[in-house]
């Protein structure tokens, strides 16, 4: 990627100040912080075992009000805290500057977790979803292309409930995050 994040190192705030000012969904997503379970040691010990020895720097694209958020960034914020690596979340709606860098399909969706190095040019990226889980939202999207038909946000929701049972399959969203960024840290250090 030949995209510099540089100049929002030092910009956003600390995952607990964005846990702490969440004005939605602030229960739902401490709960599923609280759940957090490893799915095996050799996850754990990966993230673990970058403590002190990777330059990477974690920049967060989020907005409280995202049910994907939610669901998957409880879990990247607790993979990060046994990491030790430096992360800061950008509040969708202060950066867009940044999110015009990482749009989805051309749209803004978060979470998007940005990898960088301590002179800011982008490594990586993860998000917004699990893959199993957005290639449903792709399929939805080339099969609905016209966000004005008047059967559209029926047909969004009937996606979004499969989506959430997506979201548990296997070890749930705990299993495909953490196996998702560990797979992406592994190709960048």
């Amino acid at each position: 990627m030949s995209v510099n994040v540089a100049y929002k190192f030092g910009a956003g705030i600390t995952p607990l100040q964005f846990m702490e000012g969440m004005q939605k969904n602030k229960e739902a997503f401490q709960a599923n912080y609280d759940k957090f379970a490893w799915q095996s040691e050799e996850d754990r010990a990966f993230f673990e075992g970058l403590q002190g020895k990777s330059n990477l720097r974690v920049l967060i694209l989020a907005a409280d009000w995202c049910g994907d958020v939610v669901r998957s960034v409880p879990v990247v914020f607790q993979a990060l805290e046994a990491s030790g690596l430096t992360a800061e979340v950008f509040i969708l709606e202060q950066h867009q500057d940044l999110m015009e860098h990482f749009l989805t399909n051309g749209g803004r969706s978060v979470p998007i977790i940005i990898f960088a190095d301590d002179q800011g040019q982008v490594l990586g990226q993860w998000g917004p979803r699990p893959e199993h889980v957005q290639a449903l939202m792709i399929e939805f999207k080339r099969q609905n292309p016209d966000r004005e038909a008047p059967d559209y946000e029926e047909k969004i929701g009937e996606v979004r409930k499969a989506m959430a049972v997506k979201y548990e399959e296997g070890a749930g969203v705990n299993g495909s995050v953490v196996t998702e960024l560990r797979k992406l840290i592994s190709g960048l250090i």
